[in-house]
């Protein structure tokens, strides 16, 4: 499924990765690079398969272990209002 940001989020990129703002609460978040890849290709309009792919792809990690990052991070932006 396809990921979207909430209106009150912004982001920018970095050297390291992605900071997350959520301007509700006043919160940065920092995504390492393996989350900045798994958000930018859910937020292309890949699913959580395509990010599977796209780690397993990019950097040195075993399917499993992928798909269970895709699926924490996923429910973690989720959870806490981030991403619907």
């Amino acid at each position: 499924m396809a990921l979207k940001f909430g209106a009150d989020v912004s982001t920018a990129q970095t050297d390291y990765g992605t900071v997350l703002l959520d301007q509700r609460a006043g919160e940065y978040w920092e995504l390492n690079p393996t989350g900045t890849l798994v958000v930018k290709t859910l937020m292309a309009g890949g699913d959580e398969a395509d990010a599977v792919a796209a780690l397993v792809e990019e950097f040195d990690i075993d399917l499993d272990q992928a798909s269970r990052d895709v699926d924490t991070l996923v429910r973690q932006l989720r959870t806490s209002g981030l991403a619907e």
